[in-house]
Parts: structure tokens; sequence; C-alpha cells
């Protein structure tokens, strides 16, 4: 089979991680390498539309706080909740206290139990709160964590997606991803979206470029440690784990820029 043109990679990241309505036209492992080495750019399209309808409310005359919620809002949507789902559903595995088939059963099921819910409200309202703070500042600050928060969120994807990281079931979006990434290739788009994000702070200065770089490393290495539990418990990844670790990041990134916001 030929190695998969840019145009597949872009096709099986927007596919697999977005509703844009694509067709993705090969589910190999090669195509997965290329689709999760794009996955910053989708999370970057799905930031744009959030950008757009957070800043827009805001033109409108509408407050800081509405505008964060659509921020918050549009993602999610974008995604169908997957993310969301995949939280839920690993803090519902990981607060079981099960060993590694029980918990995964655990997440396999439909409903959503207490960990989840807890989970699901405080992930949820700190994301509000950071972008309603950021917006408070300027829509411009809004935005870009807006942003960053989506192209980082789906960069913590890419990085759990290089070799050596085993699937924890034979099946699913865990098992198709898993592993596709070299190393490498995961570093090289590590380092592009982290010199991207400094690039946006340019207009406010070296510490605004140096906060930008900060929230991106401090939320990759955040998702990071939940990978790495998620191993212990687990044996591998699943879907419902990249969700989580996307939505690990994306917080992480908007309490970072918002922390950020008060020392200076």
């Amino acid at each position: 089979m030929p190695r998969p043109t840019p145009a597949d990679g872009l096709r099986f990241a927007f596919g697999t991680l977005t509703v844009v309505p694509v067709r993705v036209r090969r589910w190999d492992r090669e195509a997965a390498r290329a689709g999760m080495l794009c996955a910053p750019l989708a999370g970057l399209a799905v930031g744009l539309a959030a950008a757009a309808a957070g800043s827009a409310l805001l033109a409108l005359g509408a407050s800081p706080l509405l505008a964060a919620v659509a921020a918050v809002a549009v993602p999610a949507a974008g995604t169908r909740g997957l993310h969301l789902d995949g939280l839920a559903d690993i803090a519902d595995g990981l607060g079981s206290g099960k060993d590694a088939d029980g918990a995964l059963r655990v997440m396999k099921q439909s409903d959503i139990g207490p960990f989840g819910v807890i989970t699901l409200v405080l992930v949820l309202f700190a994301q509000v709160a950071a972008l309603a703070e950021l917006y408070d500042e300027s829509w411009t600050h809004g935005a870009t964590g807006t942003l960053l928060a989506a192209a980082t969120a789906r960069l913590a994807l890419t990085l759990a997606a290089r070799t050596g990281v085993p699937p924890a079931r034979p099946e699913g979006l865990g098992a198709a991803v898993a592993g596709t990434v070299p190393t490498r290739g995961a570093v090289t788009v590590l380092v592009a979206v982290t010199a991207a994000a400094a690039a946006a702070g340019l207009p406010g200065g070296v510490p605004r470029m140096i906060q930008h770089a900060a929230a991106v490393l401090l939320a990759c290495a955040a998702a990071q440690l939940l990978l790495r539990h998620c191993l212990r418990r687990f044996g591998g990844v699943t879907g419902d784990v990249f969700g989580g670790l996307a939505e690990t990041a994306a917080t992480t990134v908007l309490l970072v820029l918002t922390l950020g916001q008060h020392a200076q």
C-alpha cells in the first residue's frame, strides 16, 4: 500500500477527532500515524471556531462569563462530547479501585458514575472560570487561550500515540492509533506547537511568549502524568484515555495562562 499523503493524514485527524464531515479513506496504521501527527491542526480548527464564538458574543455586549461558556461549549460540540465522555469514563475506571479488566469494564459501560460526574463538573467549571478571566482581560487574551487549549489538547494525543505506548484493548480507537507515531515525530510536533504558541505571544513581549510556551509544556507534562497512571492501571490506552488526556491538557493550558495573568 502506498504511503499516506498529507491529505490522508488530515482526513484521518479531522474525521476521528472532530465532527467535520470528511471521508476517511484509509484506516490503516500508516494513515493513523499521519493523522495523529496532524492532530494539533484539527485542534486549531476547533479552537478557531470556539474563539470566534466567544469573541463574537463579547463584541455583541455579552459578559466575559457568557463568552467563556460559548468557547467551552464549541469544542465539546465539535467532538460530540467524546473527549469529555472519555474523561468521565477514566475517572470512573480509576476511582473504581478494580483491577485492569474490571476498570476497563466500568469504563465501557454507557452510564457515568459519581467519579465521572464530579470530574466533569470540576473540569468544566475550571475551564469556564479560567476563560472568563482571560476574556475579561481582553478578547484577544480569551481567543488566544481558546486556540492554545484546543491545539495543545490534540498535541497531547500525538504524544500519547507515540511508539512504545500499548493499547489496553485489541479494538477501538486506542488500538488503531496506539504506538503509531515515532518518538522523533512526536517531539517534532511538540517543538512546532510550542514555538507557534510562543510566537502567538510576540505582541506581548518576551514574558508573554514564555508564558505561552510554558502553558503548552506544562499541559503536556500533566497529560503525560495522567497517561503514565493510566498505563499502570489499565495496561494501555483506550479511546477514553485519549479523551481524558485532551481535556487534561486543555484545562492545564487555561489555568497556566490565567495564573500567569495574575503574576504579571
